[in-house]
């Protein structure tokens, strides 16, 4: 059985290099042929058809969407599905897509779209973006990995020069939860829940642990659990990490999740091999 693991043509980053290499020693260990392949001609359009080498699976480990969708058109079986790769990689579409499933999110507002470097903001829309999140609130592109393009606004000055420098791009509005620089990242494999780890960032709102933000093993409730295994359920992913921030009452809070998470740090904390759990799941699925 002949599998690839896709990483970004231009990956710079060692962590997901690290991620391609545990799983492909998991995957190794039992039996699977598997090489690791930079996204660079994986698929192309061919006299009017799909095509690509002859894989008979791919961990896809990148967020392009178009090679994703050709490698599919191809037939080759894809962990996680380019559908939700795309939802996932959306901040604001992976919102959408979980709303009106009874699942805690905060508010989110989504910026209107503009074309047009020269066009004034709408004194109306901010107006209606503080009073209904209150201030601090947290500013996001739609598109971003490691807590970039994620920002803290804090009065209606700064929330005005934000939406004046980020009209032409998709971003959107959310209201601020919990204490800051502290979330729960929980990893759940095939439906699963497999482990959790509390993370937290003393110099920065951003909990990520590549912005300084370190883990500590967390022993998730019930009503965690469930929560997260619904999440994965709805957007249909094989693998996730699943950011939830906590208020002061208990309540938890679906914030963004993740097709690709880095787990290192999960299964150093957690001492939990999540490589093999991974492995042992795509393994089931495909025999």
């Amino acid at each position: 059985m002949n599998c690839i693991i896709a990483v970004n043509a231009y990956v710079k980053n060692n962590s997901q290099i690290m991620q391609a290499k545990r799983i492909s020693e998991e995957l190794t260990l039992s039996g699977i042929e598997c090489s690791i392949i930079k996204n660079i001609n994986l698929a192309k359009i061919k006299d009017g058809n799909a095509v690509s080498a002859d894989y008979d699976f791919c961990v896809f480990l990148d967020k392009d969407k178009a090679a994703a969708r050709l490698l599919e058109k191809c037939g080759v079986k894809l962990f996680n599905s380019a559908s939700a790769i795309e939802i996932c990689d959306d901040k604001i579409l992976t919102h959408i897509a979980l709303s009106n499933c009874g699942i805690l999110m905060p508010d989110c507002i989504y910026a209107p779209l503009c074309y047009y470097d020269d066009a004034e903001i709408s004194e109306g829309f901010l107006n209606s973006v503080s009073c209904e999140l209150g201030f601090p609130l947290v500013a996001k592109y739609c598109y971003g990995s490691l807590g970039a393009g994620v920002f803290l606004i804090n009065n209606l000055r700064e929330l005005r020069e934000f939406e004046e420098r980020n009209k032409l791009k998709e971003h959107f509005y959310q209201k601020f939860i919990g204490k800051g620089g502290e979330d729960i990242r929980v990893i759940v494999i095939g439906g699963k829940y497999i482990c959790a780890m509390k993370r937290k960032n003393s110099c920065d709102f951003r909990s990520n642990i590549e912005l300084g933000g370190q883990g500590v093993k967390y022993d998730a409730e019930q009503k965690l659990i469930n929560l997260c295994e619904k999440v994965a359920e709805i957007l249909k992913l094989d693998y996730c990490g699943i950011d939830v921030l906590c208020d002061g009452a208990g309540n938890f809070y679906i914030c963004e999740v993740n097709s690709n998470a880095f787990f290192a740090e999960a299964e150093k904390v957690c001492k939990v091999n999540i490589a093999k759990k991974y492995a042992e799941f795509i393994i089931g699925k495909i025999k």
